[in-house]
């Protein structure tokens, strides 16, 4: 049976931690791209007006579709995936591969066109990744991809649409 003393250590303890406790699970810091600036700037209305309901969920309010959900995790044709907020090319179907995770996964983005924050939502740390040009979550950055890289971009599909390549 834990003692006095013991039971205002570990009391004492958790209520130090709590200011960062609250701190790491706090959506303000996770969506720490909402302070910046981007080329492409609407009000709330207009995202609300120009996305579906889970395009804004996952842009905006940086939400994660489920798992397997989505069309574009077997999308197997030539050609871009794009920005489903703002038309931004993201990544080359040449850098798609199968991660066995349920989201579209990438190898590499194209040149300019995502940016990355420090995500320290759910009481973890992660590189979120966005669209360079109007700063929606696209999703997040791991270090587990295949060469030549070795990252893995995983990626929310309702975030993009597919570009099929002209024959």
């Amino acid at each position: 049976m834990a003692s006095r003393r013991q039971f205002l250590y570990v009391a004492g303890a958790t209520l130090g931690l709590a200011p960062i406790v609250a701190w790491l699970g706090s959506p303000t810091m996770a969506n720490s791209t909402s302070a910046e600036t981007f080329p492409v700037q609407k009000s709330d209305a207009e995202w609300r007006k120009a996305l579906t309901d889970e395009q804004y969920e996952v842009l905006r309010e940086h939400a994660t579709e489920r798992a397997g959900t989505s069309p574009l995790n077997h999308e197997k044709r030539h050609g871009t995936f794009v920005c489903a907020g703002c038309g931004q090319a993201l990544f080359s179907s040449e850098t798609k591969f199968e991660s066995g995770t349920g989201w579209p996964s990438f190898y590499k983005p194209l040149d300019h066109a995502v940016a990355t924050t420090v995500d320290t939502s759910y009481f973890m740390v992660r590189t979120e990744v966005h669209c360079a040009r109007c700063g929606g979550h696209l999703g997040h950055l791991f270090p587990d991809g295949p060469k030549p890289t070795g990252e893995r971009f995983c990626m929310n599909g309702a975030a993009m649409t597919f570009n099929p390549e002209k024959a």
